[in-house]
């Protein structure tokens, strides 16, 4: 598992690449973390190169968003597609994170 972090003006885009499951999501949790405990609020977590989530990779998703939520912010997918879009979709979290096709568009949606 990769994670790379980049950012583009206000927003941290946390891009991740392998498995997220219950080996992987300490690490995540942990990058991620720094991110909102120096006062970051827009997060994008971009799955496009993410094969397979475990429930570990839903409770660490869920945990992020009530986090950032509670600072005043939120998380925006991107790029979930196969098992991992068919995970997020039934475990209902497509309807309470919006989710994208592009970092471009994420990125878009917290400008305006």
């Amino acid at each position: 598992m990769d994670i790379s972090i980049h950012r583009s003006n206000q927003i941290s885009i946390v891009s991740i690449a392998g498995i997220i499951d219950a080996l992987t999501v300490d690490q995540i949790a942990g990058s991620i973390d720094e991110r909102i405990s120096s006062g970051e609020k827009h997060i994008v977590l971009d799955l496009s190169e993410v094969d397979f989530m475990s429930s570990a990779g839903l409770r660490l998703i869920l945990g992020i968003l009530n986090e950032i939520r509670h600072q005043g912010g939120d998380l925006y997918l991107v790029g979930a597609k196969g098992l991992v879009d068919k995970v997020l979709q039934m475990s209902g979290f497509s309807k309470v994170l919006k989710s994208y096709e592009s970092v471009a568009d994420a990125i878009d949606q917290f400008k305006s």
